[in-house]
């Protein structure tokens, strides 16, 4: 696996995210909120109270596969010691049953050669099981029970091995750890783009080996209350995007920012930027994809609080053409810039019509700010002159 210390400066985060620490704003969540989904992915969901957890043995592999990896080793390295015992108890009981314990003439032949104690008996239990065979103890003909324990002990000792090896090859080959390369931006954005304002996001991936047929989703998760008043906690509301390809999937080659229009379908029609302040929502992003190397589905999620949502700002390019490549600048990931933006919401806007008829009324230019900021001169515009 490349180190991503190789790819972003230290000075940039490194847990799917990606922001410019130095020019960026902090933000910290509200005292005493809850996220739903953390920045890092992981569901701050906790259950209790389970009643029925039977359940969870009825799928031993699943139950084994989501455990912490000290509780894997711990069960693996005592399936194999607990099978060993049990089945040198039994060798033991054989040989103590034929006499095979006594000291005997050579004439008598016994069930297992060379078994004298109960480490002896451990010890061939051993090598029957993950056959050793050493050679100087081995089953004869006398004993038919010995053939039979002979036959199960070999099985039993497959079937702990394709289980406990597909495990661990199940929990080295989880598709998280691919997610752990597909970064998402530290903070959202609300700007106007193409005379429409639009909740925006970054995402990019640090391998070269691609995720095929990408999509993603994103959901507002909000407390709302319907016509009859019932309280939702965590009501879960789709949002509609549009793809930087028009197609379904994305194209993740390089970084790529997702727009998210906000129109009257939207959740977020009615929030403008005070509001966005003090509204108590989060905007959950998803992004899965299947892995060209693997061909395994990996999923990567994060989450934006009102508060990691910056309004009127635009991420900088980070793709540059340099001798006939394009050159992806990762410090410049999460980077953004202030940029003109209306602070009413969409809804406003809509019943001023749109953008342009919005800036007429107010009696600005847009342009005209910008070059104020750029060049440290005042210039006005024509509606102002």
């Amino acid at each position: 696996m490349l180190s991503r210390k190789g790819l972003i400066p230290e000075d940039y985060l490194l847990t799917r995210l990606a922001e410019d620490v130095l020019q960026q704003p902090k933000f910290r969540a509200k005292p005493g909120k809850a996220r739903f989904v953390a920045k890092n992915g992981t569901c701050n969901v906790a259950h209790t109270n389970i009643r029925e957890q039977g359940r969870f043995l009825q799928d031993v592999f699943t139950t084994l596969v989501d455990l912490k990896w000290l509780h894997t080793l711990i069960i693996f390295t005592m399936s194999f010691l607990c099978s060993w015992l049990l089945f040198g108890m039994i060798w033991w009981l054989i040989a103590f049953a034929h006499g095979d314990l006594d000291e005997r003439g050579g004439d008598f032949v016994p069930c297992v050669t060379d078994i004298h104690s109960f480490s002896s008996a451990f010890l061939f239990s051993i090598e029957v099981q993950v056959t050793i065979g050493f050679g100087g103890r081995m089953v004869t003909e006398e004993c038919v029970s010995a053939i039979i324990i002979l036959i199960v002990q070999n099985i039993v000792g497959l079937v702990i091995n394709a289980i406990m090896l597909g495990c661990i090859f199940m929990k080295t080959a989880q598709a998280n750890r691919r997610a752990e390369t597909l970064i998402f931006s530290k903070h959202a954005v609300i700007s106007v783009r193409n005379n429409k304002l639009c909740f925006m996001i970054r995402i990019g991936d640090l391998r070269k080996s691609m995720i095929i047929s990408a999509t993603v989703r994103m959901q507002v998760v909000k407390k709302t209350t319907t016509e009859e008043g019932e309280v939702v906690p965590l009501d879960q509301i789709d949002i509609h995007m549009d793809n930087p390809v028009g197609t379904n999937g994305v194209f993740l080659v390089s970084p790529l920012i997702i727009c998210h229009v906000i129109d009257k379908n939207s959740p977020l029609y009615q929030l403008s930027a005070s509001d966005l302040q003090h509204e108590d929502i989060e905007v959950i992003v998803v992004l899965e994809g299947v892995v060209e190397t693997t061909g395994i589905t990996t999923q990567a999620r994060t989450s934006y609080v009102s508060e990691e949502i910056l309004w009127g700002q635009r991420f900088v390019p980070t793709v540059s053409e340099e001798d006939g490549m394009y050159a992806v600048d990762y410090s410049k990931f999460g980077n953004t810039v202030k940029v003109p933006t209306p602070c009413c919401s969409a809804k406003k806007l809509d019943q001023a019509g749109g953008i342009a008829r919005f800036k007429l009324e107010e009696g600005v230019t847009l342009r005209a700010s910008v070059r104020r900021r750029r060049g440290g001169t005042v210039r006005r515009s024509r509606m102002e002159s």
